[in-house]
């Protein structure tokens, strides 16, 4: 599958709306929360002849960290040149995309990067990466087809060529207390639908126990909970064309009654509410739930992975659920690439980081660094879930299924392709001060659902897509 590609405008677009959301950081308004304080920015490593230069994201078990480096090494020492390795992310280097554009055209950028947390197409746009088509093709043959629900191909196939190489799939961690639903007698199979587990996290409350832990203030975690809210119902921000704002609509409006029902201080749902959930940051739901303090929420695995690392008494007693379903019944599962692999445009040892791609597929190293990762770090290829693999991780079966949808939800942008005006959206939190003004009681779910609707047009209108 390949994806329209996109104008040098779309990215800018994209660019500035993600630049729009960091300026409101500094303006005291509630914004995307990060878990911790930027780095200062730091220089770029600069690539040379005969010297293996790797960029890579931190992770989360050292352990596993270890093992990356480790196997890099090796790589390394078998290829008999010297090895320039970085354990850092992007945007700690400040004006990355900029810093990647002046070392590709001074001939001398790193080889190779692991990361994250990228924009593949941008990269793509301002000729700053490789075609990685025959590592993926390579990859396909040996370790078996790219994982259905990762939508991999949306996000890194352009122009009918690949330029980045998928390492590792993830997917939405959804969370609940299982011991609390077993005192009840809740299935965890039975609640399908979010109507059905705000039934549950009702029931499994009680003193110093609160069983919601979606906070619908403006951050991450607020954002990804409010939209799945609205999609859950039919709504949705725009047609499928990604062109034509559709917020306005019954189904958005049911949204938003289900979302003021929920957050009623004084109605049904009141006992299931933490204190102060309505102004959780990206860290809220984290600390609640590690505390032993919530039943249900969603999040990044890190909070499963910290339970498991610390040795937490949440771990033992956390279910990892699939996404819940649409009202209707309609699959909402799928998942993303959660580490892609690229070597640099002209890098001075391209072919060398290209071979690098493919050995740390090789069952022998992606097993090792694996199995010490958990969750935050599983395979992207068929044939590398493995009998081993699975069984040093109970929850793993969930995260596969998860993955191995073949009709993948597109996520925030659905019915659309991911798309630059679902991006400026995001970035000016148009969605969580809407829901804000009915929890607040400021206006009716209708009228908070119009109001919104305008400031997207209007938005969208801003970066030249002009509405009907």
């Amino acid at each position: 599958m390949t994806i329209k590609k996109l104008s040098r405008r779309d990215v800018l677009r994209g660019t500035v709306a993600t630049g729009a959301g960091l300026i409101a950081a500094g303006s005291g308004l509630p914004v995307f929360a990060q878990d911790a304080a930027p780095k200062p920015d730091e220089a770029l490593p600069v690539g040379g002849s005969g010297k293996l230069t790797v960029i890579h994201r931190t992770e989360y078990f050292e352990a596993a960290q270890t093992a990356f480096r480790d196997t890099v090494q090796s790589f390394a020492d078998k290829k008999g040149v010297q090895l320039d390795i970085s354990t850092t992310n992007p945007e700690s280097f400040g004006d990355f995309m900029g810093k990647m554009t002046a070392a590709v055209k001074a001939g001398n950028p790193p080889d190779f990067a692991y990361t994250s947390n990228v924009s593949i197409s941008q990269l793509h746009l301002l000729d700053l990466v490789e075609d990685m088509t025959d590592v993926v093709d390579e990859a396909v043959k040996l370790y078996g087809e790219i994982m259905p629900g990762l939508n991999a191909a949306k996000t890194a196939q352009i122009d009918g060529k690949w330029w980045a190489v998928p390492l590792i799939g993830t997917t939405t961690g959804y969370y609940a207390r299982g011991d609390k639903l077993k005192e009840k007698g809740i299935d965890p199979a039975s609640l399908k639908t979010i109507v059905d587990r705000r039934e549950a996290a009702l029931a499994i409350s009680g003193p110093d126990f609160y069983g919601w832990g979606f906070t619908p203030n403006q951050s991450g975690d607020g954002f990804g909970f409010l939209i799945s809210v609205v999609q859950a119902y039919g709504g949705s921000f725009t047609d499928q064309t990604g062109q034509v704002v559709k917020f306005n609509s019954p189904e958005t409006v049911q949204a938003f009654e289900f979302l003021r029902e929920t957050y009623d201080r004084n109605g049904k749902y009141a006992a299931m509410l933490p204190p102060g959930i309505e102004s959780w940051n990206d860290t809220g739901n984290n600390e609640a739930y590690l505390a032993g303090q919530i039943g249900f929420t969603q999040n990044a695995f890190s909070i499963y992975a910290q339970s498991k690392r610390d040795n937490n008494p949440v771990y033992p007693n956390t279910l990892l659920l699939r996404a819940p379903t649409a009202i209707n019944g309609d699959s909402r599962d799928g998942g993303n690439v959660g580490g892609w692999m690229t070597v640099f445009k002209g890098a001075p040892n391209a072919a060398l980081a290209k071979q690098l791609a493919l050995d740390l597929l090789d069952p022998t190293n992606f097993n090792k660094i694996a199995s010490l990762g958990s969750v935050l770090f599983t395979p992207a290829y068929a044939n590398l879930w493995t009998d081993e693999l699975m069984s040093a991780e109970p929850n793993l079966k969930t995260i596969k299924e998860a993955v191995s949808v073949t009709d993948p939800f597109l996520g925030q942008s659905w019915p659309a392709n991911p798309n630059a005006g679902v991006d400026a959206i995001r970035a000016q939190g148009v969605l969580e001060q809407s829901v804000g003004n009915v929890i607040s009681g400021r206006m009716s779910p209708a009228d908070a659902v119009k109001d919104a609707h305008q400031k997207m047009v209007d938005l969208f209108e801003e970066g030249g897509i002009m509405q009907p």
